[in-house]
């Protein structure tokens, strides 16, 4: 009864705020064809004002995410977009309020723009396939295509696949004017000026013809033609914001109608009368043109957008600690801490705020669990103890008491103590490692700044000696590539000392043997990806700082049975003479306090491989003498838990865990394994690989708004801490925190979070940022595919067919389907020319599915399994290179090969080394196309590969023979293809190509993305931010963000060409290379 009066006066609350102040973050206003009327976007719902201001009421509720609101022409109806099956589908309704009625069917996002002049369709944009007759890249995702759908329901028509955005019809419905897209770049970025940014085009609809007509070299965007469709009216950011300008379709004069500053103008729509309405900074504007824009004053009074604080399972774990005495176990979950018994499935909730802790670790007697948290402006370390002495435990405790261990304005997390309690080690603003000691507050650096630089936190480790007098450290020596395991005495005194310093590196390398061995993970004898940054196999290495232990490590299973017999005769023998000698026991006591001794020299001798197989291994941990070593390493489907005995080297499947395990621990008596699994606790039998899942009986309560405030400061710090540029391109980051925070409190919802996110990290005018959600759509639609290609022209009864996708489900030598075949049934279903049958394909995948086919005159039936969209995407890659390959080979008469890069990884280095060296061994030149390739990291082994020089011959039984060294790379002229949509890696690959001299570039201009970056999953794990970190550097000496690269021919891809099978870059790079070759 309590939670219900609080949850009463929290509404009341909320309803006496939202009576008080204006509604902010509005999104996406639309204003009737009278201009009496605006509907807009508030906390997901879609809501109705007058063109005034006022009190707005929703005419849309529930939990769906409801936007983009379009009016009819005459007023009467709303088309708008909503997830409630999953994914964005078109939907309609009266335009005061009612039943929703659904149009779209299919699971890729449909967002409507405009009514057709006599309200007899809808307008809308959707990621599907481009027709067959297109050439240009496939991607849905980044080049939508426009249909029409009728108002009442039926068979979508499409339009255009050119790539359109924010379309809309002229009055008479002869020509629409939309945005284009070009590239990947994050929709919500500002004041960049590069080719990738949009222009503004007009499609004549009846002669399939098409005309730029925005020339700004930013960004031109949401277009709407006036009421007489003689100018068109639009966003531009010539002047440094976007703002609000007007073109004449007749002069092509431009005239700026706002002047507002610092944020932009956005969501421009237009009614009958030409009066405008925009937001700018979350409220609505109106304005007629020549007057000045007019702020609406928007009040909601309703309870329609109110958010519930929420209950919520405690379902995952993202990292764990055991406690020194394997009875209870620490993990994070949502950046909340937690402990739990191993084996009481009782669970205490340790922390309990908004912000985030992580990083935990436990004292060494148990007593206190050490977490970092991002607290007062910093992150800090934190200690957590037991407050009633009679309470044992932490996941049976009622008060547990926190308080500030290391708590400065710096940056200090990843706190570990010694295991003598007298000092702990922690990092410091992240490239820093300190010693603090617990008694005299003194802090000493270990590693100083410059040594390391940390990518995503937490990314390098260290770990205490047992005897607390030396730190095993991650170093990588100032470089950004390679990372070394160092060996440094807690008091900062003495050298850093490397005791592997391999080129291979050395990762998670660990205290074994009570320090007289160091284990460590190598790439050094494991297989490798083709590409230096592609993946590695490892095996577990072990050096040893005490010769007597690495000679006894050493011997072989014979000799070590005879060494165990010997020792414990000894051993009995002397219990046997010190059974009352008290001292003898005290002087055995002091032993054990002795510091390391740790023997340097010849280390390389006194070096082990403990695993048989190289494999991909995530963890690792050894018992306590080192004889079992048991790893996670993944061979077929996920990882699975190993054990290998180094003296037998049997080496076994201990337990099948097939997931994605993180994280291994080990009991103090060596029986039981901690890990996770797909974020499950487990504990594993050391001996049967008996698997039991530790249960976790707990919830947390959600307070979803406080969550997002955290996440948008954290953010914010974040950039202020790791963005490649300490000066953030020079705008007042402060400003634009405090401007934006002001929306939190109107947002509900992650899709709104999002764009907030989106809009601040886009001030910074750089790559590789912005907000990111994905929802789950677990009950969604899943539209499955035939793998066909479809005429969309086609409205007659069924569905007709333009191609059999080569590999889908219906190539095969059974199918008898074929091009011009129609599908007249599916699952028994007929197909009538007025349906949409996009919703019979749904949830089908994976599923027996009867198609009965019209051929000619004759009907079959055929069974087959539809498949994913996603398997089908990879079908239409390998289509296009197809199509490119033949392209090439005709136009060069047979003389050149073709390779695309896909993406800049280890697969991609695959097929153009394959490639390359063999269909194309004997070609006299190769078309290097990069275009619409998004990123990685293989600019060096591309221009390695492509850069090859013969500086060798041979010549078997005195023959010289083609060829010759180097055997690996190619050698004959290249030309490389890019287009405004490379990104990241692929605009670095073609930069240093043309810096080196390789060969010509052809096609467009691509904008300077050549910055790493870190995209960072939030305590919503539904939300992840990107921030570009790590600049590169060229001959220029300055960064290349922003740094536009020019190719050396410049040729456009035109609407009409590509989507009629024409392309006009690789017909150009084809006819440059053979003047080369020639």
């Amino acid at each position: 009864m309590k939670k219900f009066y609080l949850l009463i006066m929290l509404l009341l609350v909320s309803v006496a705020v939202s009576a008080q102040e204006n509604a902010k973050w509005l999104r996406y206003p639309s204003i009737s064809p009278n201009g009496e009327t605006i509907v807009f976007g508030y906390m997901g719902n879609l809501y109705r004002v007058s063109s005034g201001g006022g009190v707005a009421i929703a005419i849309t509720t529930g939990d769906a995410y409801d936007m983009r609101p379009v009016w009819s022409n005459d007023g009467k109806s709303i088309a708008f977009a909503s997830d409630r099956y999953g994914n964005f589908d078109v939907y309609t309704m009266p335009a005061t309020g009612g039943t929703p009625t659904r149009l779209t069917f299919n699971s890729a996002n449909d967002y409507p723009y405009d009514f057709a002049p006599q309200d007899d369709k809808i307008l809308y944009g959707s990621g599907r396939n481009a027709p067959a007759s297109s050439v240009r890249f496939p991607n849905p995702g980044l080049f939508q295509n426009l249909y029409t759908i009728p108002v009442k329901g039926g068979r979508p028509e499409l339009l255009t696949a050119a790539g359109a955005e924010e379309a809309h019809f002229s009055n008479d419905g002869e020509n629409l004017v939309f945005q284009d897209r070009k590239g990947y770049e994050d929709a919500w970025r500002k004041h960049h000026t590069s080719a990738v940014t949009r222009d503004i085009w007009l499609y004549d609809v009846e002669n399939d013809s098409y005309k730029q007509i925005s020339d700004f070299e930013g960004e031109d965007r949401e277009p709407v033609f006036s009421a007489d469709a003689s100018k068109v009216f639009y966003l531009n950011e010539k002047d440094g914001t976007q703002n609000l300008y007007v073109k004449s379709l007749d002069s092509g004069s431009e005239e700026k109608l706002t002047n507002f500053k610092d944020f932009p103008v956005r969501h421009l729509s237009i009614s009958d009368n030409d009066k405008l309405a925009f937001s700018w900074k979350g409220e609505v504007y109106t304005m007629m043109p020549g007057s000045e824009p007019e702020k609406l004053a928007i009040k909601v009074l309703d309870d329609a957008a109110f958010e519930a604080i929420k209950n919520m399972d405690i379902n995952s774990v993202t990292e764990f600690a055991v406690s020194p005495n394997n009875k209870e176990i620490a993990f994070v979950n949502r950046g909340e801490v937690f402990v739990t018994g191993v084996d009481d499935s009782r669970t205490k909730r340790i922390t309990n705020t908004s912000t985030q802790e992580r990083m935990i670790s436990w004292s060494p007697n148990g007593k206190e669990l050490i977490f970092s948290g991002e607290q007062d402006g910093s992150w800090n370390v934190y200690k957590a103890t037991l407050n009633r002495p009679q309470e044992e435990y932490f996941y049976a405790s009622t008060i547990v008491d926190i308080k500030p261990l290391i708590n400065t304005e710096a940056e200090e997390f990843q706190a570990k103590i010694a295991p003598d309690s007298s000092k702990i080690a922690f990092v410091e603003e992240r490239n820093i490692l300190k010693v603090m000691d617990l008694k005299s507050g003194k802090k000493t650096v270990i590693l100083p700044e410059g040594r390391n630089h940390s990518y995503s936190d937490g990314d390098w480790s260290f770990q205490w000696s047992p005897d607390s007098r030396w730190l095993m450290v991650d170093d990588q020596k100032g470089y950004f590539f390679l990372n070394n395991t160092a060996l440094i005495k807690a008091d900062g005194s003495g050298e850093i000392f490397h005791p592997v310093n391999s080129g291979f590196g050395e990762s998670n390398a660990k205290w074994a043997m009570d320090g007289k061995m160091m284990t460590f993970a190598s790439s050094r004898e494991g297989r490798k990806s083709l590409a230096l940054q592609g993946s590695t196999e490892q095996d577990i290495y072990a050096v040893f700082f005490d010769q007597k232990a690495y000679d006894r490590y050493t011997l072989s299973e014979e000799e070590f049975k005879l060494v165990e017999e010997r020792e414990k005769k000894e051993k009995e023998e002397k219990e046997k003479a010190e059974e009352d000698d008290k001292k003898s026991k005290k002087k055995k006591d002091d032993k054990k306090d002795e510091p390391l001794k740790l023997d340097f020299d010849n280390l390389d001798i006194r070096k082990v491989k403990l695993t048989i197989n190289s494999a991909s291994i995530s963890d690792y941990v050894l018992n306590k003498d080192a004889s079992k070593v048991f790893y996670l390493a993944s061979f077929e489907k996920g990882y699975d838990l190993w054990v290998t005995e180094p003296r037998t080297r049997e080496t076994n499947i201990l337990a099948k865990m097939g997931g994605s395990p993180s994280g291994i621990e080990i009991s103090e008596d060596g029986k039981s394994l901690f890990l996770s699994n797909n974020g499950r606790l487990v504990k594993v039998d050391a001996e049967s690989g008996k698997v039991d899942n530790i249960a976790i009986n707990g919830d947390m309560v959600i307070d979803a708004a406080a969550e997002r405030e955290y996440m948008f400061n954290h953010m914010w710090r974040q950039v202020t801490k790791k963005f490649y540029d300490p000066e953030i391109h020079g705008i007042d980051w402060q400003m634009y925190h405090d401007e934006y925070a002001k929306f939190l409190p109107h947002i509900n919802n992650n899709y709104d979070f999002q764009e907030l996110l989106s809009e601040l990290l886009g001030e910074l005018n750089a790559s590789h940022t912005g907000g990111r959600y994905y929802a789950s759509g677990a009950n969604g639609d899943h539209t499955a595919s035939l793998g066909l290609l479809y005429d969309e022209s086609y409205m007659g009864d069924g569905i007709k067919i333009s191609e059999v996708i080569s590999g889908g489900p219906l190539d095969n030598a059974d199918s008898k389907i074929k091009a011009g075949d129609i599908i007249t049934k599916i699952n028994g279903k007929n197909i009538e020319s007025n349906e949409n049958w996009n919703k019979y394909l749904n949830n089908i995948q994976d599923k027996n599915t009867l198609l009965t086919i019209k051929s000619g005159n004759s009907t079959f039936e055929e069974t087959i399994k539809p498949v994913s969209e996603g398997s089908i995407r990879s079908l239409m890659y390998k289509r296009w290179v197809r199509t490119m390959e033949r392209k090439t080979d005709s136009l060069s008469g047979g003389k050149l090969g073709y390779v695309h890069i896909q993406g800049m990884n280890d697969g991609s280095f695959r097929d153009v080394f394959e490639n390359a060296l063999g269909k194309n061994l004997e070609k006299e030149g190769l078309v290097v196309d990069t275009r619409f390739n998004g990123g990685g990291w293989l600019h060096d082994d591309l221009n390695t590969f492509l850069s090859g020089e013969e500086y060798l011959k041979f010549a078997p039984q005195g023959e010289v023979i083609s060829g010759g060294e180097p055997m690996a790379r190619w050698t004959k002229p290249s030309i490389v293809l890019m287009s405004e949509g490379n990104y990241s890696d692929a605009f670095i690959f073609p930069y240093v190509y043309k810096q080196n001299g390789i060969g010509k570039l052809v096609g467009m201009p691509v904008a300077g993305t050549g910055t790493a970056v870190w995209w960072e999953r939030q305590i919503d794990p539904s939300i992840i931010f990107g921030i570009p970190m790590v600049a590169t550097i060229g001959a220029e000496g300055v960064p290349t963000e922003n740094m536009e690269l020019q190719p050396d021919i410049e040729v456009a891809l035109p609407y009409n060409q590509f989507l009629n099978g024409e392309d006009p870059q690789l017909q150009t790079a084809v006819k440059e290379l053979l003047k080369e070759t020639e």
